[in-house]
């Protein structure tokens, strides 16, 4: 009797325990694991594709000359932007940055909307691409564009006067809800001012193109742009066409013809270009030689250096052709007006036989103008008697 007691007690235990189970809530999922990639982002979650460490970076922006900046893609629009030392991360509209991104990685959300033009080495790319309208907010006022469209948007109100670099209007700019600051370098002498700009949640990109020695990285920036703007085609086919323009040219022999480009300053002195400048090597690729190939002290990186004239004119002096830098000081129209700033420039022999030429303001904001400048130099150096009128940005002195 007892044995059957035992039998119908485990029989209940087993039938319980089998209930149990089949009762029981499945168990939750835990969280993924961190290099399980999220789903695709739905309208409401508007999630990041993936992990920061698992995107794969399998496209790569193709840069000829410029060395300054790097663009690779990922899958998803995604574009990973390298400047000196500091990265961005460009999302396309409508998608988040990966959850496990860095910190210290600046995140750019297209569209990019309400720009701060702080850079006006950039602007020239902005109008050629047609996204000017992208600038609503300038570090320069309209006096100071030498970019027709710029100072035009001024005028017409869609480009507004916004504070120089060191003393931006922060309440204006957060007013227009600005997408990006795009600045000169000149802001690393005010570290304060991108500080606050960032602490105010308005992402800081600096434009760097000063800094690419070869003249034609300078004008490769307009990829750059063309992908922060969703202009990517457009800006290579550009870039592209004014390489085509310039093959017969960099393709010809060296004229061996010499060339200096100076400007007087206010206190008498010589300001010329070091040697390793983009203005030297652009009078190379144009086909002449730079006549201060070997300029001693003033290890410092302007591009530029002041002399005396009594050396300025130990090393111009025979120089088949002047250049006259007048982006700083005033135009000049005549030889006259260019002897008077110097005596002893009368002596020259360019100033004799008239092979003296001036530069337009415009040609230093018009950076994509690049191209044109070596076709002018080249001109002036391969044609007895050019015309002013097939020129861009030079001008004979009469």
């Amino acid at each position: 009797m007892k044995r059957w007691k035992l039998f119908i007690l485990l029989l209940a235990l087993c039938l319980c325990a089998c209930a149990q189970k089949e009762s029981a809530s499945p168990p939750a999922e835990g969280p993924a694991p961190e290099n399980t990639p999220s789903a695709q982002p739905s309208d409401a979650e508007n999630q990041a594709l993936w992990y920061w460490k698992d995107m794969t970076w399998d496209d790569h922006l193709e840069l000829a000359y410029a060395q300054s900046f790097a663009v690779d893609f990922a899958e998803g629009g995604y574009a990973r932007i390298t400047i000196g030392q500091d990265t961005y991360l460009l999302c396309p509209e409508g998608l988040n940055p990966p959850p496990d991104t860095p910190e210290d990685v600046v995140i750019l959300r297209q569209p990019l909307q309400n720009i701060y033009m702080q850079a006006t080495a950039a602007m020239d790319s902005f109008c050629q691409l047609g996204a000017l309208d992208a600038v609503t907010l300038s570090g320069t006022k309209a006096d100071g564009w030498y970019i027709p469209e710029a100072r035009e948007a001024m005028e017409a109100g869609s480009l507004v006067y916004a504070g120089k670099y060191n003393a931006p209007d922060y309440e204006l700019i957060v007013s227009q809800n600005c997408g990006l600051a795009l600045e000169s370098t000149m802001i690393y002498h005010n570290p304060e001012v991108k500080e606050q700009l960032e602490r105010l949640g308005i992402p800081v990109l600096v434009e760097r193109s000063s800094y690419e020695s070869h003249p034609l990285g300078r004008m490769e920036w307009i990829k750059l742009y063309g992908v922060l703007m969703g202009k990517r085609e457009e800006a290579e086919a550009f870039f592209n066409g004014q390489m085509e323009r310039l093959e017969p040219v960099l393709e010809q022999e060296n004229t061996g013809k010499t060339v200096a480009f100076f400007y007087i300053t206010s206190n008498g002195a010589v300001s010329v270009r070091k040697p390793g400048d983009y203005i030297a090597k652009a009078i190379d690729l144009a086909g002449g030689v730079y006549v201060f190939q070997d300029l001693p002290g003033e290890e410092n990186a302007l591009s530029t250096m002041n002399m005396q004239m009594e050396s300025f004119y130990q090393g111009a002096k025979d120089a088949d052709v002047l250049i006259y830098n007048s982006a700083i000081d005033a135009n000049l129209t005549t030889i006259e007006e260019l002897v008077a700033k110097s005596g002893p420039l009368a002596d020259f022999k360019a100033v004799q036989s008239g092979d003296v030429w001036c530069t337009g303001k415009s040609m230093f904001q018009e950076a994509l103008g690049v191209g044109d400048m070596i076709l002018d130099i080249n001109t002036v150096l391969t044609q007895e008697d050019p015309a002013d009128g097939d020129m861009n940005y030079l001008h004979r002195l009469t």
